[in-house]
């Protein structure tokens, strides 16, 4: 009768664990879908952003001198990274997604989520790297800095400004993602080793 309660207690226990972890991979398979659409959504924001518009440069007689100036976000290196940057988390959210789906079936010795951990801590690392670059252009070009005499073209490109500065607001809410995704996916690394660990 004992073995029996035992057996029934073993059984309840497993069905438990195996349950927990399917609630668990699908709230992190919705938060990849969420932060690809948000980095992706930035990159595309970033890459396509571009404003021309013609500016007084000078007066000859009656005669206005016009110049067209564009802003494009290839101009600005940081930006460059952004959309690089942000792009990778792109595919890296896309791929693992697809893991998620498709890999329980060929992961070999625990392997994958050992690779997956270490991926989303790049993935972060960088996205991180990117915001953080094109949040000091995006200061600058808002602000200026008059010690260096580096003058603002927020004023006189502000839709150019403005999508920019959506695509970073986007992008920081991809990267938060990013941690929150970073930070379970070590949580699910070490939960096997803490079973096996208790286990006789």
């Amino acid at each position: 009768m004992a073995v029996e309660n035992g057996e029934k207690v073993e059984v309840a226990l497993s069905e438990v664990a195996e349950a927990k972890p399917k609630k668990k991979d699908w709230v992190v398979l919705s938060l990849r879908v969420v932060a690809f659409l948000a980095t992706a959504s930035a990159t595309l924001l970033m890459a396509l952003n571009k404003q021309t518009k013609s500016f007084v440069v000078a007066n000859v007689g009656s005669t206005p001198i016009t110049a067209t100036l564009a802003a494009n976000f290839n101009q600005t290196p940081a930006f460059v990274f952004f959309v690089v940057a942000n792009a990778n988390a792109s595919l890296h959210n896309l791929v693992m997604i697809a893991i998620e789906v498709l890999g329980p079936q060929y992961d070999y010795k625990g392997l994958r989520l050992l690779f997956i951990a270490i991926l989303d801590m790049m993935a972060m690392a960088l996205a991180s790297a990117g915001d953080g670059a094109a949040t000091f252009m995006s200061e600058l070009g808002k602000n200026g800095n008059s010690h260096a005499r580096w003058d603002k073209i927020c004023d006189k490109f502000q839709t150019y400004c403005n999508k920019s500065g959506a695509a970073l607001l986007v992008s920081f809410i991809g990267f938060i993602l990013l941690l929150i995704i970073s930070v379970m996916s070590i949580i699910k690394l070490l939960k096997p080793n803490r079973i096996n660990h208790a286990s006789p």
